[in-house]
C-alpha cells in the first residue's frame, strides 16, 4: 500500500484511497505505446490509447501522482492562464475558438472519467477567482462579458459587496465565480485514472525511472534500470521532469516551488467559505484555498524559486494565511507539504512532436484540468489524428534565455520582478 511518505507530509497521501504498488520493470518488453510519466497526462494517455486498442506500457520513476498531480491545490479552473480576450487577440477568431473548445472542453472531459470510472475523488462544484485590487476586478469583467458574448461562456460577476457569500475575509475587491469550475482530491482522481487504465490493459510500471528515449525510425527503445521497453511510439508526461527525459525541452520550463498546508479540521468552516468554492486570488504570486471533505482547509500560499524547501513549510505558508483569515494565525497544522510546477516563458502548456515521441509539459499552474485533455490529445496524435493534438503543438513557444546555467536565474529576476508588481 501507498506510505504517506511517498509524498512527504501531504494530507492527499494520508487519505488516499487503496493502491497496490505496482512492481518494477525487470525484463525487456514490447508495446504500441510507451508512456512516461504516473500523473494526469500520461495517465490519462494511457487510458485512451488502450481504449483504442493499443497496448500500453507506464513506466512511473516514483508513485502514481508523485509529482505534482498528487500535490497540488485542487483546484479545477476552467481555461487557460490566458484570457480568451488575450488568446482571441493573440491568435485570431478560428485559432481562439479552437483553443476554447479544447481548454474549456476539459472541464467535461475530467467530470465525465469521474462519473465513468466511479473515482471517488471528492469532487466539489464551484471556483471564485477573488480580486487582490480594484484594477483586477475592472479586468476580470472584461474579460467575463468577452467568455460570455464571443464563446457563450457564462460565469457570475461578485461585486464586492457580495464576496461574503463566498469568502469572508482577505479583503477582495470582488471576483468572478464560475459554477463549472471545482475542486477535488487530486490524488485520488490519479489512482482512480491509474485502475481505470489497469482495467483498460495498461501495465504500469512503478519504481522504473526512464532514461532519455532513443528514436530508432521504426520504433523507440527506452532504458528503465537494466531493462529495455520498445515500443512504436512514446509519450513524455513527466512535466517538470520533462528535461531529464529529453534534454532539449529542458529549457523551455522552469521549476517553480508551491507549498501546501492542511489545517485541522475547522468548527467554523462553513463561514470562512460559505459557498464551498474553491479560491484563488489574482496575484501574480496568489494565495489559493479551499476546503477539504472533512472541513480542513486546503491552502497554498506564496513561491519559491529555489527547489530547497524552506526549513517549516507550516510556517512558510502561515503568514499567507494570516493574511487572508486572521482568525487562523494561530490554527493548528496538521500537513504541509510541496512540489514543483512547470512554467513556460508564455504560460501556456508546451506541447509537440519529435518523430516517433510526443509530450506535453509546462501547464503553469493551470494544469488539474488541460492535463488530462492533453493526454488524451496525444493518444488521438499517435493513432494519427493530429488536428486537435496541433491546436496546442502550433502556439508558438520561446526558450528561456541563458541557457544551462543562466536561464533558471533569469528567469527567476522576471518573476520576481511581478512578483513585486503585487505589493506595489
Amino acid at each position: 500500500m501507498r506510505s504517506s511518505r511517498d509524498l512527504a507530509n501531504s494530507y492527499y497521501a494520508a487519505t488516499a484511497q487503496a493502491w497496490e504498488t505496482q512492481a518494477s520493470l525487470v525484463s525487456a518488453e514490447n508495446c504500441d505505446v510507451a508512456i512516461i510519466g504516473g500523473g494526469f497526462t500520461g495517465l490519462s494517455a494511457a487510458l485512451a490509447c488502450a481504449q483504442k486498442g493499443l497496448s500500453v506500457i507506464l513506466l512511473e520513476a516514483k508513485s502514481i501522482g508523485f509529482g505534482a498531480s498528487g500535490r497540488n491545490g485542487g483546484q479545477l479552473i476552467p481555461g487557460l492562464r490566458w484570457s480568451m480576450r488575450d488568446i482571441d487577440a493573440e491568435f485570431g477568431r478560428e485559432r481562439a475558438q479552437a483553443i476554447f473548445d479544447l481548454a474549456y472542453g476539459a472541464v467535461d472531459r475530467v467530470k465525465n472519467h469521474i462519473a465513468e470510472h466511479h473515482i471517488p475523488c471528492d469532487v466539489k462544484a464551484g471556483h471564485l477567482e477573488a480580486a487582490y485590487k480594484p484594477a483586477h476586478f475592472d479586468t476580470m469583467q472584461r474579460d467575463a462579458a468577452y467568455l460570455a458574448q464571443h464563446f457563450g461562456w457564462e460565469a457570475e460577476i461578485v461585486h464586492p459587496q457580495d464576496i461574503g457569500q463566498h469568502i469572508n475575509g482577505g479583503g477582495y475587491h470582488g471576483g468572478i465565480y464560475d459554477a463549472k469550475g471545482g475542486h477535488f482530491h487530486p490524488l485520488n482522481y490519479a489512482l482512480g485514472l491509474a485502475k481505470a487504465a489497469q482495467k483498460a490493459g495498461v501495465r504500469i510500471y512503478e519504481n522504473s525511472a526512464a532514461q532519455t528515449p532513443v528514436d530508432r525510425g521504426t520504433h523507440v527503445e527506452i532504458r528503465a534500470g537494466a531493462e529495455t521497453l520498445t515500443a512504436k511510439h512514446v509519450i513524455i508526461a513527466a512535466d517538470t521532469w520533462t528535461g531529464n527525459i529529453a534534454p532539449e525541452l529542458s529549457s523551455y520550463t522552469v521549476p517553480i516551488m508551491n507549498y501546501n498546508i492542511a489545517t485541522a479540521p475547522l468548527p467554523d468552516a462553513d463561514q470562512l467559505l460559505p459557498s464551498d468554492a474553491a479560491i484563488a486570488d489574482s496575484r501574480f504570486v496568489l494565495n489559493y484555498f479551499r476546503l477539504s471533505a472533512d472541513k480542513r482547509l486546503i491552502f497554498g500560499g506564496g513561491e519559491k524559486y529555489v527547489q530547497t524547501p524552506p526549513t517549516d513549510i507550516s510556517a512558510f505558508v502561515r503568514k499567507h494565511i494570516a493574511e487572508v483569515f486572521p482568525t487562523l494565525a494561530d490554527v493548528p497544522i496538521d500537513y504541509a507539504w510541496g512540489g514543483a510546477v512547470g512554467v513556460t516563458m508564455n504560460r501556456l502548456p508546451h506541447m509537440g512532436r519529435a518523430g516517433n515521441m510526443f509530450y506535453a509539459h509546462g501547464f503553469s499552474g493551470h494544469g488539474a484540468l488541460v492535463t488530462t485533455l492533453a493526454g488524451e490529445l496525444m493518444a488521438e496524435a499517435v493513432m494519427g489524428t493530429m488536428s486537435r493534438f496541433d491546436v496546442f503543438a502550433n502556439v508558438p513557444h520561446s526558450r528561456f534565455p541563458g541557457g544551462k546555467w543562466l536561464s533558471r536565474p533569469l528567469a527567476t529576476l522576471g518573476l520576481l520582478y511581478y512578483a513585486m508588481r503585487d505589493r506595489l
